[in-house]
């Protein structure tokens, strides 16, 4: 799909869609979409609602940011990203949590990046938490990618990123299956990052955009062992069998050692397993060496084996 022509600044941006998943928590998916629709930018947004309660899913139709609501009548998680983008009109998606949104001007200059950079097929932004636009640690991660520079790609190559910070090129996204539904939800990204990167496309970090992150602060409890869990699934997916064997090794050795989440998210791991073999594709080998690479850079910068994962540039 071409994009249309760059907007002046004070036009809307007819580039460029806002997908927005929520599930249950109204007050904080209606002040991300206040948040959207005082951009400067003025984009669409399609809100996915995961099977919201009927009051919820009523104030969001309601929001006048709302360009469409999409309503599969159950949490379809990431996957919930997926459905949108099929109902964008335009060429770039700009993902957002239900508790997150972009800054003035964000939304144009990763529109105006894609224009310029025809092989970039995800830009990911730098992500500011809560009131106090504290830097989330997985800035420090993506900027020290050690990936080397790329001449037709504008800002680091990366092999991750945080999904409420991400833009893609639509047709791309589509084109190599968006998020991957045996993950779900939580740690989904960098499989996305992998199979953009094996077809061809650039992921790249540009922290002159920015998106801003304000999670509810239970919002993240009890999840540690979905991050293990897709970590794990992602290296059987994708990775060769040395490295998926080792991932689930390791973690094996924590849910013995009683380390939190390490038994359930074992257990998951063994329930999908089947359907991971099933789908297993590995990676090219220019992009297998990129993952070693951020391997190695994170077993060496990794200090406490009881941290919760964050999620890797790769």
């Amino acid at each position: 799909m071409p994009p249309p022509p760059p907007p002046t600044a004070d036009a809307p941006d007819e580039r460029i869609t806002v997908v927005v998943i929520t599930r249950d928590r109204p007050r904080s998916v209606l002040r991300t979409l206040d948040a959207l629709a005082a951009l400067p930018e003025r984009p669409p947004v399609i809100v996915v609602d995961n099977g919201s309660d009927a009051a919820t899913t009523a104030a969001v139709r309601r929001h006048p940011a709302t360009t469409r609501l999409v309503e599969p009548h159950r949490n379809t998680g990431a996957l919930g990203r997926n459905l949108a983008a099929r109902h964008a009109d335009t060429p770039y998606v700009a993902f957002s949590d239900d508790d997150s949104w972009w800054a003035p001007g964000a939304l144009r200059q990763a529109a105006d990046l894609l224009d310029t950079h025809p092989r970039l097929g995800l830009v990911t932004a730098r992500t500011l938490v809560g009131p106090d636009h504290t830097e989330d640690p997985l800035n420090t991660l993506l900027a020290a990618s050690p990936l080397p520079p790329e001449a037709d790609l504008p800002g680091q190559p990366v092999l991750g990123f945080l999904a409420c910070a991400g833009v893609v090129r639509k047709d791309a996204f589509l084109a190599v299956g968006g998020f991957h539904p045996l993950l779900f939800f939580y740690g989904e990204e960098t499989l996305l990052a992998y199979d953009l990167t094996a077809a061809g496309w650039g992921v790249t970090y540009v922290p002159t955009l920015t998106a801003h992150h304000h999670p509810e602060p239970s919002s993240r409890h009890g999840r540690s062992h979905l991050a293990r869990r897709n970590e794990v699934l992602t290296r059987w997916l994708r990775r060769p069998l040395r490295v998926a064997l080792r991932s689930t090794t390791r973690l094996a050795a924590d849910a013995l050692a009683g380390r939190p989440g390490a038994r359930h998210a074992l257990r998951e791991v063994i329930a999908r397993l089947p359907a991971a073999l099933a789908r297993r594709r590995r990676l090219p080998p220019h992009v297998e060496h990129a993952a070693r690479l951020l391997d190695q850079e994170a077993a060496r910068t990794r200090t406490d084996p009881d941290d919760t994962p964050v999620p890797p540039p790769g």
